[in-house]
């Protein structure tokens, strides 16, 4: 079992830094920080990406650059879950549509984070290329 951890070391107020043993940055609702949906949602999109990047290599799709956006809706209630997440991946220079929506699929298949979202939220994706 792989056992991760990070440390967020606060202030008397919403404002600290995040330290992940590699890298640090500013946590809270001020310009240049970051709010907890912020982290959340980019912990989405890596995971997604990562497996998506490890699929289309050993599939040897070739495309440039990629871009993920990931949109979610809270419910009302308190406490305010996720009710719906959906993840956009725009992808650049690559002509394998076919391929790259099965890897997309996949990558949401295998994704451990996109996985333990879907548990509170209704998950979805999409995915638009262009050559």
């Amino acid at each position: 079992m792989a056992v991760r951890d990070v440390e967020v070391q606060f202030i008397r107020e919403f404002r600290g830094v995040l330290d992940t043993g590699q890298t640090t940055a500013a946590v809270g609702s001020e310009p240049g920080e970051l709010a907890p949906y912020d982290m959340l949602f980019a912990a989405l999109a890596s995971c997604l990406y990562a497996t998506f990047l490890d699929i289309v290599n050993k599939k040897k799709i070739d495309f440039e650059s990629a871009k993920l956006t990931v949109t979610g809706e809270k419910r009302d209630a308190v406490p305010a879950t996720l009710e719906r997440v959906k993840v956009k991946y725009e992808i650049q220079g690559s002509d394998n549509e076919k391929g790259l929506m099965r890897s997309a699929e996949l990558a949401a298949k295998y994704c451990s984070v996109y996985q333990t979202f879907s548990h509170v939220a209704e998950m979805s994706w999409e995915l638009q290329y262009q050559k």
